[in-house]
C-alpha cells in the first residue's frame, strides 16, 4: 500500500489532561547551592511548569504540519504489522540521493526539520529525506511483544526505505541512530551505501583487528583535543549514565511515572537537553515540542526506553552492541567529532569501524548535532556525497522514486 499523508491532530482531552496535571504539580525541596549537580534546579522547574502549562500545543501543531508527512504500514519479520510515521522531503532532481535520517533519545523526528532547508539548496548534491519516528516513538506504533531490538528497528527502516521505491540509499543518525543505523549497514550493505555519524562507540585498535591503526595508536600521543573528549567521555560513564542504567533495566517502572506526571517527563528531558548540549539557547517553544512529542506519543513516553532493554538482553541472533561497533566493510563512512558529545574519542579508535571517508573536526556542539549545528551536518553531507567527496556515487542504482511518486 502506498503511503499516507499524514496530519498530526493530538484529542483535546489529551490537552486538557495534561494541562491539567501541569496545574496541579507538587514539588520537592532542594539543597541550596546544588546548581545542576542534583539535577534539574527546582526554580527552573517550576517556571517551566507553570510556562507548559499556559503554552498552545495548537500552535505547535500547526507549524509541524507544514512539514510533509506520512505513515505506511511496515511488517517486521515475528511481530505485528507497525504503521510507521515519517517524514518525506522529496527533491525534484532525477540524481537525488535518499538520505534515512534516524533520530534518538530523548529526540525525535523533529531533529531533522533544521536540515531540511539546508539540503533544499539546488547548489551541491540534492537529497530525497526519509526521517521516520522509530517504532515506540512519536506518532509511529508501539510493540506489543519482547524482542524488538536494534535487528527489528533496523529491519523496519531499510523495509520503509524499500517500499518508498529507494533500494539503495545512505543513512545519518546519532544517539540511538549511531546503533540502528550501524545494523542497517551490518545486515543490509546492498542497500545502505554511505553513513554519516555523529556519536562515535568504539574501542582502542588492536594488532589482531587493525594493526595499521594500532601501530599509530602507540606511536602518536593523544592530542590536546583528544585529552579534552576523553575526559568528557569519562565524566558522562561517571555522572551522566544513570539514566541509561534505569532504560536498560527496569524501562517499566520508569514509565509509570513518565506517563502520569508531565512534570516528571519534562524533568527527565529536559535534564539532558541542557547537559548535553554545548550552551545551546533552548527556547521555551522548543523545549516545549520536544517534550509534548513524547507526552502526546501513540505508545506513551515510557515505551520510548524499551529498546535500551532490548539492546542490552539481545537473545541469540540479535545484533548486539558489539556487532555495531565492528569494522563494518562495505559501507562508506563519514564521522562528526564534536567537543561536548557523550562519546568523543580519539581518531584512531573511532577509524576501527570502518571504511572512513570523511571526517570533521568541529570547534562546537554537542549530542544533539542536528539541532545545535545544522549547518555543520548539511556541510558534512553535502560534502561527503558531493563531488569532491569520498562517498560521490555510492548510490548507483536509480530509485523507484518516480513510481511511488506517481501512485501518490
Amino acid at each position: 500500500m502506498a503511503p499516507q499523508p499524514f496530519q498530526i491532530s493530538v484529542p483535546q482531552e489529551k490537552i486538557d489532561n495534561l494541562k491539567r496535571k501541569l496545574s496541579q504539580a507538587e514539588f520537592p525541596d532542594e539543597l541550596a547551592s546544588s546548581g545542576w549537580d542534583l539535577g534539574v534546579p527546582l526554580a527552573d522547574m517550576k517556571r517551566l511548569t507553570k510556562a507548559w502549562g499556559n503554552w498552545d500545543w495548537r500552535q505547535a501543531e500547526e507549524r509541524l504540519n507544514k512539514v510533509p508527512q506520512y505513515q505506511t504500514g511496515i511488517k517486521v519479520d515475528g511481530f505485528d504489522e507497525l504503521n510507521i510515521h515519517f517524514v518525506w522531503q522529496k527533491s525534484e532532481s532525477k540524481n537525488a540521493i535518499p538520505l534515512l535520517f534516524v533520530h534518538g533519545w530523548p529526540g525525535s523526528f523533529l531533529e531533522v526539520l533544521p536540515i531540511l532547508p539546508l539540503l533544499a539548496a539546488p547548489d551541491g548534491p540534492a537529497f530525497h529525506i526519509v526521517a521516520p519516528s522509530l517504532p515506540n516513538y512519536g506518532f509511529s506504533s508501539g510493540v506489543k511483544t519482547l524482542g524488538f531490538g536494534a535487528k527489528q528497528y533496523a529491519e523496519a527502516c531499510n523495509k520503509l526505505m524499500l517500499s518508498l521505491g529507494y533500494n539503495e540509499y545512505v543513512t545519518q543518525g546519532g544517539d540511538l541512530g549511531f546503533y540502528v543505523t550501524r545494523a542497517i549497514g551490518h545486515l543490509y550493505p546492498q542497500h545502505c551505501k554511505g553513513s554519516h555519524i555523529n556519536l562515535m562507540r568504539a574501542s582502542a585498535p588492536t594488532f589482531t583487528k587493525h594493526p595499521i591503526l594500532a601501530l599509530q595508536h602507540s606511536i602518536s600521543p593523544y592530542s590536546a583535543k583528544e585529552k579534552e573528549g576523553l575526559a568528557r567521555t569519562e565524566w558522562f560513564a561517571k555522572e551522566g549514565r544513570g539514566y541509561f542504567m534505569e532504560q536498560s533495566t527496569k524501562p517499566q517502572t520508569l514509565a509509570y511515572a513518565l506517563n502520569d506526571s508531565p512534570v516528571a517527563l519534562l524533568a527527565w528531558i529536559y535534564e539532558k537537553l541542557h547537559d548535553w548540549s554545548d550552551n545551546y539557547p533552548w527556547t521555551d517553544d522548543e523545549i516545549f515540542t520536544w517534550i509534548s512529542i513524547y507526552a502526546f506519543s501513540t505508545a506513551g513516553p515510557g515505551a520510548a526506553h524499551r529498546i535500551y532493554y532490548e539492546v542490552m538482553h539481545g537473545k541469540v541472533g540479535a545484533i548486539t552492541q558489539e556487532d555495531v561497533r565492528k569494522y563494518i566493510p562495505n559501507v562508506k563512512l563519514g564521522l562528526a567529532y564534536n567537543p561536548r558529545e557523550l562519546s568523543v574519542l580519539p581518531k584512531t579508535w573511532c577509524r576501527t569501524l570502518g571504511p572512513i571517508v570523511f571526517e570533521s573536526h568541529n570547534e562546537s556542539g554537542g549530542h544533539f548535532y542536528a539541532t545545535e549545528k545544522p549547518e555543520f551536518l548539511a556541510r558534512d553531507l553535502r560534502t561527503m556525497f558531493g563531488k569532491e567527496g569520498g562517498a560521490y556515487g555510492v548510490v548507483k542504482e536509480k530509485s523507484g522514486y518516480d513510481r511511488v511518486r506517481a501512485e501518490l
